[in-house]
């Protein structure tokens, strides 16, 4: 996907955000919040954002003010500060003609985007992870200094291994504000993501925010992850759910397809650019995963490149056989193709050649009270299946390099 390096005001500075693009048709744009002192390039943003651009959703994520590349001092920042910077993260797509309707928080994100989205009626959905109903939940990570905030106005603390400097304005903030009004007037569709063994957030919390809400809202567990869902199984379960629930609520209208592809375009697109693991689209509402077994260095998340193909096969098999058979009026009840790929020696196949060659087996299950003809037939047709025929001919591979800018990465 590509990615832009863009800059806007937050609430009272400068804040660093990457704008992640689709790399086909911009249909609806999404902002991300990152977790309390965490970052815009966490694993799982990156990944739910990678995977929304396959949908043609790009997507804004931003450091809050004080935090990682935004300017400010975060001693300064509170819970409403963050509300803020939301909306000037809002405004800011607005004004470049991308107005979001998806907003999407992390843990203390996800209580700002909760807040935010009671006063944005653009914002047809809000999808939160680890939130917690009680923003002041979050003092607990740094309770041993509420003593020394309280009576200094403010105090070092360890929050993930970094020093961050915390002030009474944010104490007193974050423990001020409710949300169960604001979740109570949200205007768009609520989606709950949490793990239950959460133990920063407590499950109890995603409760409360969903008994909370008015319908449509759903809630989905995110079994045994962690608070910050970075093993890449959850992460990818995560942005999987996100972006299948998206697509109800978002206005998603893929432009016609080009001519001479007239079934659309397949795009593959690299979602773990240290493994194999491949988001692979058919417009907005196809999406499958490609993947090598962990033996040949994939994680196993999908199909591999031949399981595709055989997958084509199988599935174009079953699909002739069925055509035919209706068109008959013949008693078919179910069909069902296993399919097997492997490598041969050409003289295994008869072909008198050296090399080895492709041979995909197929095993063809056909129920019902069809007699003996019939089934003969029906053999027969499966060989007229387009893709059998295709793999049994030569095809041709055309092949361009598409010139594109050097990718902006974060620092």
């Amino acid at each position: 996907m590509p990615t832009e390096r863009v800059t806007f005001s937050g609430h009272a500075t400068t804040l660093d955000a990457r704008l992640d693009l689709p790399d086909g048709p911009h249909l609806a744009t999404a902002v991300f919040a990152h977790c309390f002192t965490c970052g815009k390039d966490i694993p799982a943003a990156r990944r739910i954002a990678a995977r929304l651009t396959t949908m043609g959703i790009a997507v804004l994520r931003f450091d809050f003010t004080g935090l990682g590349h935004s300017d400010g001092e975060f001693a300064n920042t509170s819970f409403s500060s963050n509300v803020e910077d939301l909306e000037g993260a809002v405004a800011y797509l607005n004004d470049r003609g991308i107005q979001p309707s998806l907003m999407i928080g992390h843990s203390l994100g996800g209580a700002a985007v909760l807040k935010a989205t009671a006063e944005l009626s653009q914002i047809k959905a809000v999808a939160t992870i680890g939130a917690p109903f009680d923003p002041g939940h979050v003092t607990h990570n740094f309770a041993d200094a509420l003593p020394e905030i309280a009576k200094n106005g403010a105090a070092e603390v360890s929050l993930g291994g970094r020093p961050f400097r915390i002030g009474q304005q944010f104490v007193e903030d974050v423990s001020s504000t409710a949300l169960a009004p604001a979740i109570a007037n949200l205007k768009a569709a609520l989606l709950v993501l949490h793990a239950p063994g959460d133990e920063i957030v407590g499950i109890n919390n995603a409760s409360e925010i969903f008994l909370a809400a008015k319908h449509p809202k759903s809630f989905v567990t995110l079994d045994d992850a962690d608070h910050l869902v970075s093993r890449a199984e959850h992460a990818e379960y995560a942005a999987d759910i996100i972006a299948t629930w998206a697509r109800k609520y978002l206005s998603l209208k893929a432009p016609a397809p080009p001519i001479g592809a007239p079934e659309g375009i397949v795009r593959s697109a690299e979602a773990d650019p240290n493994g194999f693991l491949q988001d692979i689209t058919h417009g907005t509402r196809h999406h499958i995963l490609a993947d090598e077994p962990r033996a040949y260095g994939g994680t196993n998340q999908g199909l591999s490149p031949y399981g595709l193909l055989s997958a084509g096969l199988a599935a174009c098999t079953s699909m002739t056989i069925r055509m035919y058979a209706r068109r008959k009026a013949w008693p078919l009840d179910h069909v069902s193709v296993d399919v097997s790929h492997n490598k041969v020696h050409a003289q295994d196949a008869e072909t008198g050649i050296g090399d080895k060659i492709d041979e995909w087996k197929r095993r063809i299950t056909l129920s019902g009270t069809l007699d003996a003809d019939q089934r003969q037939r029906l053999l027969e047709i499966a060989d007229k299946c387009p893709v059998h025929r295709t793999l049994e001919r030569s095809s041709t591979v055309i092949t361009e390099l598409v010139e594109t800018q050097p990718t902006q990465t974060a620092d």
